[in-house]
């Protein structure tokens, strides 16, 4: 099993334990693969929920520049619902779980 299969796996599990959802493991993959190498970095592989400036950078490199969704107040509630679905007191969130939560939540799985 390759790294990056490992991986998914353990974001599917995340997505079943944490989120009471069960994942669509075509999208999951895609969005992991989207994810590029960040999803190998201990750092860039988590989001911070509390962290302004990376909310904002959710916002504008994925809901805006991958999702191809207009800025608008309805954003920041996407993420702040997927946020309170993932579990606020959660610390680690990992990217590719917010993204793929994030691209259910404004269903836009075409761009997949």
């Amino acid at each position: 099993m390759s790294k990056r299969d490992e991986l998914i796996a353990k974001y599917a599990a995340d997505l079943k334990d944490k989120c009471g959802v069960n994942a669509d493991m075509d999208l999951l993959t895609k969005v992991t693969i989207g994810c590029g190498p960040s999803i190998y970095n201990a750092d860039s592989s988590t989001v911070s929920g509390s962290d302004e400036s990376e909310l904002a950078t959710v916002k504008n490199n994925f809901l805006i520049k991958k999702l191809g969704l207009k800025d608008s107040a309805d954003l920041d509630k996407g993420i702040a619902a997927v946020m309170d679905k993932y579990g606020q007191s959660n610390r680690n969130k990992y990217r590719a779980v917010v993204y793929y939560l994030l691209t259910k939540h404004f269903k836009k799985e075409s761009v997949y």
